[in-house]
C-alpha cells in the first residue's frame, strides 16, 4: 500500500486499495449555535454526517476556503475565530474516494466559527443539514470529523496537530 506497508482507511472507515492520486487542502468548520448544538449535513456524496468545509481553491487563504465553503454549503455566514487543528496524518482516515473514483489524501485545517448572519439551507452537496447537541450528533459521522469534533470540544489553547 504505501512506502511502509500501512493499510489507510478512508473517512468511512472501509479500507484503501490503492494510494491516492494525489493531497488536496481543506478546510471545515466547528460551528455551534447559541444554544450550544453543532452544525452538520448529511453529504450526498458518502451519505456520511459531517462538518461544513471543502477544498482550497487556488487564490485564496484557507481561512478563505473555510468562509466560503460554509456559505455554499450551509447558507450561513461565518467568521473564523481560532484554528482547532492541523490534520494531515493519512493513518487518521484523512484519504477521500469520491463517487468519481478519486481517492485523495486530505490535509484539512478546522477553525472553530460564528455565525454572523445568513439563513440555514440545504445545498446540492447536502441531504440534510441540522444542529445537534454534541453529546447526541446523528450516526454516521465521518471518523475524521469525529476526530476533530472531539478536540474542538476539548477546547485546548494551542492548536491539534494530527
Amino acid at each position: 500500500m504505501t512506502q511502509s506497508s500501512t493499510i489507510l482507511y478512508d473517512w468511512t472507515g472501509a479500507p484503501v486499495e490503492r494510494l491516492p492520486s494525489r493531497i488536496q487542502c481543506s478546510a471545515s468548520a466547528f460551528i455551534l449555535n447559541e444554544q450550544g448544538h453543532l452544525l452538520l449535513q448529511l453529504r450526498q456524496d458518502n451519505r456520511h454526517w459531517a462538518m461544513p468545509g471543502g477544498r482550497q481553491d487556488i487564490g485564496e487563504s484557507i481561512t478563505q476556503t473555510c468562509v466560503r465553503e460554509v456559505w455554499e454549503e450551509t447558507g450561513l455566514r461565518v467568521r473564523v475565530k481560532r484554528l482547532i487543528g492541523i490534520y494531515s496524518d493519512p493513518t487518521q482516515f484523512l484519504v477521500a474516494r469520491y463517487p468519481g473514483g478519486e481517492v485523495v489524501q486530505i490535509c484539512n485545517m478546522c477553525f472553530e466559527c460564528e455565525i454572523i448572519g445568513g439563513q440555514l439551507a440545504i445545498s446540492s452537496e447536502s441531504v440534510d443539514i441540522g444542529f445537534y447537541p454534541p453529546d447526541a450528533l446523528p450516526e454516521p459521522v465521518l471518523l475524521a470529523h469525529k476526530i476533530r469534533i472531539q478536540d474542538a470540544l476539548a477546547g485546548a489553547p494551542q492548536p491539534f496537530l494530527r
